[in-house]
């Protein structure tokens, strides 16, 4: 009679985990990997999740902080996110695997969505601390970013293209925007370097804070980087407060990533509802003002998804 009745119980549990099961398959999980709260990674993060929840009603869209660029590419490449922000050139060094910049070994799971918008190397100095070349930064305190992060990457770039290393500075401080901006508002630090897009709100509240100016990056700098993912820029006058000219620097391409393990279907939707929702991305930074469809492709320095593929052929971008 007991064997009986605990044999009904057993086939009972296993009608629920039957019946369970596929309800739980069908919750899926879409979490954006993006930057530090302070900088432009964030808000197109939360602007994109809510982008994809109207997209994917099944899914649950989330955003995360992280340290950006490698974070997010180590993340995805151990299935911990489903689409990541980076710089291009964070990105070839992650499929190249440059344990340098904090890649092991080559992360060939990652899988490419689009090209963005440019990031701007914008270093920002307070006026009385004399800067006003790269080459007055000898000797200086300088925040370079995360460690690690694209920003501290684009860094030692620039200042190997203008011969200098961190050895050459009095202090390196690795910080996100928001914290290195507060150390310069309290004299803690002469400046900034910021790999961003233009108008960044921690900058924007430093120029309204103190006097700044912002240090020019010239072609001969970034012709001694010798990447090509490092191209000339513009950082136009009125951009912040108190910058009354426009500003040479150099400027990288930001890519939307993914990985191989999402299906075609969803890589689709994503990509497709990102593109047909740009006033949102728009109205939650100025930076996607910088976004063209027709540029999508351009520079990408991995596979693309398949997923993302078939949305550009759909649409022309891919014949």
């Amino acid at each position: 009679m007991k064997f009986g009745f605990f044999r009904g119980l057993l086939a009972l549990a296993g009608a629920i985990v039957i019946t369970a099961s596929p309800a739980q398959a069908q919750q899926q999980y879409i979490n954006v990997l993006t930057g530090g709260t302070s900088g432009v990674y964030y808000p197109l993060g939360v602007a994109l999740s809510q982008i994809y929840g109207k997209a994917i009603p099944a899914a649950k869209a989330t955003v995360q902080a992280t340290k950006a660029s490698a974070e997010n590419l180590n993340l995805l490449q151990a299935g911990r996110g489903e689409i990541g922000f980076t710089l291009g050139d964070a990105l070839s060094d992650a499929w190249k695997g440059d344990e340098e910049a904090g890649f092991k070994v080559p992360l060939k799971k990652l899988r490419g969505i689009a090209a963005i918008y440019p990031n701007y190397i914008q270093i920002v100095a307070s006026a009385d601390s004399g800067i006003k070349t790269i080459a007055d930064l000898k000797g200086k305190r300088l925040a370079v970013g995360a460690p690690k992060s694209g920003t501290e990457i684009n860094a030692r770039a620039v200042l190997k293209g203008a011969g200098l290393s961190y050895k050459d500075l009095s202090k390196v401080e690795y910080l996100p925007f928001g914290e290195s901006v507060e150390l310069m508002k309290n004299r803690q630090l002469d400046a900034t370097l910021i790999s961003a897009g233009l108008g960044v709100a921690a900058l924007r509240d430093l120029s309204t804070s103190v006097k700044i100016v912002l240090v020019p990056v010239g072609p001969d700098v970034i012709a001694k980087i010798g990447d090509p993912a490092y191209q000339a820029g513009i950082i136009p006058a009125r951009t912040y407060e108190g910058q009354d000219k426009d500003v040479p620097t150099v400027a990288i391409q930001n890519f939307l990533v993914t990985h191989e393990g999402l299906s075609t279907d969803t890589v689709y939707k994503l990509t497709k509802s990102m593109w047909e929702n740009l006033d949102h991305l728009a109205a939650s930074h100025a930076a996607a003002k910088g976004m063209k469809k027709e540029n999508a492709l351009k520079g990408m320095p991995i596979p693309l998804h398949p997923g993302a593929e078939k949305y550009y052929r759909e649409i022309n971008l891919i014949k």
